[in-house]
């Protein structure tokens, strides 16, 4: 039986034996982790989260978290623990019971964010993706959830240009999910919000084809969907009484003899033409059809999610999500809910302007610019685009995913899916 490592933490001085620079010591009784004082801010959190990985990159299999520990020292510890290839088993501090179980609920909805991120794409097609988050959610409230799924030429026929022609060039068909959490007594509401998230399973770039390289990381184009999906389990768990309305856009954006190509314009439902002048710029274009549905559901507030832009990850880095809202007093309040949750958003530029930054001489719009990586401004851009699909801008967030993946291990995070995104979105449905 392995040995269990027990963690503590302290307000005390490291020894210098450890070096200026380590928070962790180690002794016989097993490891402390040491903190300037024991309150959540980030710079604690952050010091636990990596000690917690580094003491995974250890292979230690069994840790104890002993003594005074808060829910967010041990959510971070987690975090910082949680790795692809293996998570330690970690028997957790006492905590208050509605803590204990809060911090439960939110590992599950993050190991299971997680797990669908890292599968492989083979594994998860359009289908499985939109089935998978179906499934979850309504084991997480039977009675309260309802939903469709619309897939392969069912969409063509029924308007879905975009996840239809983004998806016809794969042998597996793309498909929409429809999702209604609807609690008791809220069968009459309107929606009070309503999710949709981008569901690329796998994205080649299609004729506009991606590097080796920038192909590699791909199965995580579906991390929109994801994390709308587990934002919503979240808020559920957290006692969600409003009734939610979630829409993913699942397909595969593959190269063959029925894929979609440059110059074809695609008609939207609500009346709007796009040339595609880019076939790696697929996300938009599904995203377009899940908020022409989100807009018809007449919700107050609409939330996308997607794994869009490289502009986004050029300008932001991997802390922040990139953060697009017309409204200043709806952005603000979104941003101090996701500071408070370690979720961190940054706003970027986007105004009524940006609609028109990708015109086409035969369409109403162009998906993106006939440039090298969309040109300038590509975020703002794409999500300018976007806007066209909202009935109500002013009451529409964007999230640009840059920070919901890891593309290698670094020293707060293992590789792969991180999750950052659902704590934020669920907070925001939890006070609606």
């Amino acid at each position: 039986m392995s040995r269990v490592l027990e963690v503590s933490l302290s307000t005390e001085q490291i020894d210098a034996i450890w070096g200026t620079d380590n928070h962790i010591a180690f002794n016989g009784a097993g490891a402390t982790i040491h903190l300037a004082d024991l309150t959540d801010n980030t710079a604690n959190v952050e010091k636990i989260q990596q000690c917690a990985r580094a003491i995974t990159k250890m292979k230690i299999t069994a840790i104890k978290l002993s003594g005074d520990w808060s829910l967010e020292a041990q959510w971070h510890f987690w975090q910082g623990a949680y790795d692809a290839k293996g998570t330690p088993e970690i028997d957790f501090a006492a905590l208050p019971a509605a803590q204990s179980q809060a911090l439960q609920d939110r590992i599950s909805v993050y190991n299971w964010v997680k797990q669908i991120v890292n599968q492989t794409p083979e594994e998860l097609s359009p289908m499985k993706l939109a089935e998978q988050a179906a499934e979850y959610l309504t084991s997480l409230a039977p009675a309260a959830v309802s939903y469709k799924i619309i897939s392969g030429e069912q969409l063509q026929q029924q308007g879905y240009v975009g996840i239809h022609g983004v998806g016809r060039g794969s042998d597996r068909p793309p498909a929409l999910l429809e999702l209604d959490y609807c609690p008791a007594g809220c069968a009459e509401d309107v929606p009070a919000a309503a999710l949709v998230g981008k569901g690329i399973t796998f994205d080649t770039g299609g004729y506009s084809m991606k590097s080796s390289l920038g192909m590699l990381n791909m199965k995580c184009d579906m991390g929109g969907a994801a994390t709308v999906t587990g934002a919503l389990a979240l808020a559920i768990l957290n006692g969600l009484q409003k009734r939610v309305k979630l829409y993913l856009c699942c397909a595969e954006n593959m190269v063959s003899g029925h894929a979609y190509k440059l110059s074809d314009i695609l008609e939207y439902r609500n009346g709007v033409s796009v040339e595609v002048v880019n076939t790696d710029a697929e996300g938009r274009l599904v995203l377009a059809d899940g908020l022409i549905d989100a807009s018809a559901s007449l919700a107050p507030i609409i939330i996308d999610a997607a794994t869009l832009t490289g502009a986004a990850l050029t300008a932001m880095g991997d802390e922040y999500n990139a953060l697009f809202c017309m409204d200043d007093s709806l952005a603000q309040q979104f941003d101090a809910i996701a500071k408070r949750e370690y979720d961190l958003t940054w706003r970027l530029p986007l105004t009524a302007k940006h609609a028109f930054k990708c015109p086409s001489d035969y369409a109403d719009t162009a998906n993106s610019r006939a440039v090298p990586g969309g040109g300038t401004g590509g975020a703002s851009n794409a999500a300018g685009f976007l806007s066209r699909f909202v009935q109500r801008p002013d009451t529409w967030i964007h999230l640009d995913l840059a920070a919901c993946f890891v593309p290698s291990a670094n020293s707060l995070w293992s590789a792969g899916s991180n999750g950052r995104g659902v704590r934020s979105i669920a907070a925001f449905l939890n006070q609606l």
